[in-house]
């Protein structure tokens, strides 16, 4: 026990002092004047969406932005209503809504949707989003503000996300925390690195860079498309990540069992539906998480205060996303359980797919590799 203490120690010196930073509170947009101000389209994929797609596409109506923006909402094959509430919302002239077409072969569904929005385009800029976020009036007038500043290809945020039931208090901080864990903000924001990432919910791209990638038909087929869109423009052009003041999901996760599902579609996907790298995440996960906990409270000597200080490391990183949060510093001890959640959420997940179950998301089922 005391060399796996050890090493899970030296494991939290090293990502907490060698790994960009990852766990500070890192960049946020703000509100800030531009001299440009290209045309904006906003393309919304939505299926489904009736709870949500009035706050969402309101708010993106009703953008204090001085250049011209205009707002697509694709319905991807909805069965609840949703195209028919965005265009009684006020403002709704600068509001196109199309009837999506079913998906070719190869095509992720949302992709899909996004492809025949972009197409309905010609903007100089375009932005992507979803539609369960809410924007504030000033939030296109940031992002156009911070591409043009920076010079950036593309600007994408970790939005706001929902953190209201008890589900969502004990897992959502933990998802950010993770993501910036594998995807260190500052390592995405520097030229030098390859590390590129982005957060689905909020993505402004130019259209010259989408078009130099070779369009969304680039990344098609991805169902992580987020980070597959981030490493295409990057690989040639610049790309900014940072956390949204501005912007905020509104999708509920009610319960343990939602956010399960939410982790369980898409983690062994990330892995590359390789049982190898399963093995490797979850043993990896366990000395750095677990086996801290388990020497601090079970062992005795050396190994004792090795898993107490690489507790402690673990709980004082992630105290800067709790606070993003409004969430008690105390929540930290409980990360190693979160993070034991996540790991059996991925096991979950090539389970489902090695029992042929593949991805399901929005009903439609994605059968594996060739997705």
């Amino acid at each position: 026990m005391t060399a796996l203490a050890a090493l899970a120690l030296l494991a939290w010196v090293y990502l907490a002092t060698c790994r960009g930073g990852f766990w500070r509170d890192g960049e946020r947009l703000a509100p800030g004047p531009t001299v440009a101000r290209p045309a904006v389209a906003a393309v919304v994929p939505a299926r489904d969406e009736a709870e949500v797609v009035a706050a969402s596409i309101g708010s993106l109506l009703g953008q204090d932005y001085a250049g011209g923006l205009r707002v697509v909402l694709v319905d991807d094959g909805s069965t609840d209503g949703t195209a028919a509430i965005a265009p009684a919302l006020p403002g709704a002239g600068r509001l196109a809504v199309l009837e999506g077409t079913p998906r070719p072969a190869g095509w992720a569904g949302k992709l899909w949707a996004v492809q025949q929005g972009v197409a309905a385009t010609d903007e100089d800029l375009v932005l992507l989003t979803d539609a369960d976020i809410e924007h504030d009036p000033g939030h296109v007038a940031a992002l156009v503000a911070q591409a043009e500043r920076g010079g950036y290809d593309m600007v994408s945020e970790m939005v706001a996300l929902n953190c209201e039931s008890l589900a969502e208090r004990a897992l959502v901080p933990a998802f950010v925390y993770l993501f910036a864990l594998l995807y260190p903000f500052s390592w995405v924001n520097d030229e030098r690195r390859a590390t590129a990432a982005a957060a689905g919910g909020t993505v402004l791209i130019r259209r010259r860079a989408l078009e130099r990638i070779g369009g969304i038909a680039a990344i098609g087929g991805a169902l992580i498309d987020d980070v597959a869109l981030a490493g295409a423009v990057k690989r040639g052009g610049r790309i900014w990540l940072g956390h949204s003041a501005l912007a905020r999901s509104i999708r509920p996760y009610r319960g343990f069992a939602d956010i399960w599902h939410m982790v369980a579609r898409s983690a062994y996907v990330q892995l590359r539906y390789s049982p190898w790298l399963l093995l490797l995440t979850i043993l990896g996960l366990a000395l750095v998480f677990l086996v801290p906990p388990a020497a601090a409270l079970f062992a005795h000597g050396a190994a004792r205060a090795c898993g107490v200080a690489a507790w402690a490391i673990m709980a004082v990183t992630f105290a800067p996303t709790l606070r993003r949060y409004r969430l008690a510093p105390l929540w930290g001890l409980a990360l190693p359980a979160i993070v034991g959640f996540y790991g059996a959420a991925t096991i979950g997940s090539a389970i489902d797919h090695h029992r042929g179950r593949g991805v399901v998301w929005k009903q439609r089922a994605y059968a594996g590799p060739a997705s």
